[in-house]
């Protein structure tokens, strides 16, 4: 009996943490940038000091989708999306640097520039500060531009530029604040290959249809574990059944 239950118990515990991924996933289906997690459940043997008789099943991290989401236009100045590949630098919660497709930008009350998050974005100085201004425009390279209170249209000064990385995504892993960082400790330099859209977003790559069958997938596949172990008390009761009957 024991080593249907370890199985059974393992597997429903591990379904269970795949369900969470997959809720984590749908409920930022409508996220910015959003880059979707994966889960993947193996199979490993039971090592000790006997022969490897049982095995669990162990969830691994399956990294992130990073597939680029669909490009909305919002008309918003201050709303950027990475064209291709390539990242925008922020500032983490730690103060450490992080890596963000969140291009829902604007300008917090002590004129820094930060995303929807309120993670401040960073420039190729740090934190990006935006002066008093009546316009404000965002090239394709980053360059930040305004136009300063009491200017005319045509008095345009650069600000600042945006800093825009390029990171291999291998080198690349989500922690638990969303924002991704290198796995090596490494700091990539800015790339001027990378490109933004201004009057744009990116949106989630979640599929929200995939999402819901994944769900119902993990569900069903929980409630056969379940089943498992009933029937594995259900054996163990018959066989003490059957025990006690032939010693009488």
């Amino acid at each position: 009996m024991d080593r249907m239950v370890y199985l059974a118990m393992t597997g429903a515990k591990q379904a269970l943490q795949a369900q969470q991924v997959t809720s984590h996933n749908l409920a930022n289906a409508d996220t910015t940038g959003f880059r979707a997690d994966f889960n993947t459940m193996l199979s490993r043997q039971v090592t000790g000091p006997t022969l490897p008789t049982r095995v669990y099943s162990d969830e691994v991290g399956g990294g992130s989708d990073m597939k680029q989401g669909s490009m909305v236009s919002t008309g918003n100045q201050l709303d950027v999306a990475v064209q291709g590949d390539g990242w925008l630098t922020v500032q983490a919660p730690d103060g450490t640097e992080a890596y963000t497709r969140r291009g829902d930008l604007r300008i917090s009350s002590g004129g820094l520039l930060e995303n929807g998050a309120g993670q401040l974005v960073m420039g190729n100085d740090g934190p990006v500060a935006v002066p008093p201004s009546s316009k404000i425009e965002i090239g394709k390279d980053g360059t930040i531009s305004v136009v300063p209170l009491g200017q005319k249209d045509n008095a345009m000064v650069v600000v600042d530029r945006l800093r825009l990385v390029k990171p291999s995504t291998d080198n690349l892993r989500k922690g638990q604040d969303g924002l991704f960082r290198t796995v090596d400790g490494s700091t990539p330099p800015p790339d001027a290959s990378v490109h933004v859209v201004s009057g744009t977003l990116e949106s989630s790559n979640v599929n929200s249809v995939d999402a819901l069958v994944q769900m119902i997938d993990h569900q069903r596949r929980y409630e056969t574990y379940v089943k498992l172990m009933q029937t594995a008390k259900q054996n163990d009761e018959t066989g003490q059944r059957l025990l006690r009957s032939s010693g009488g």
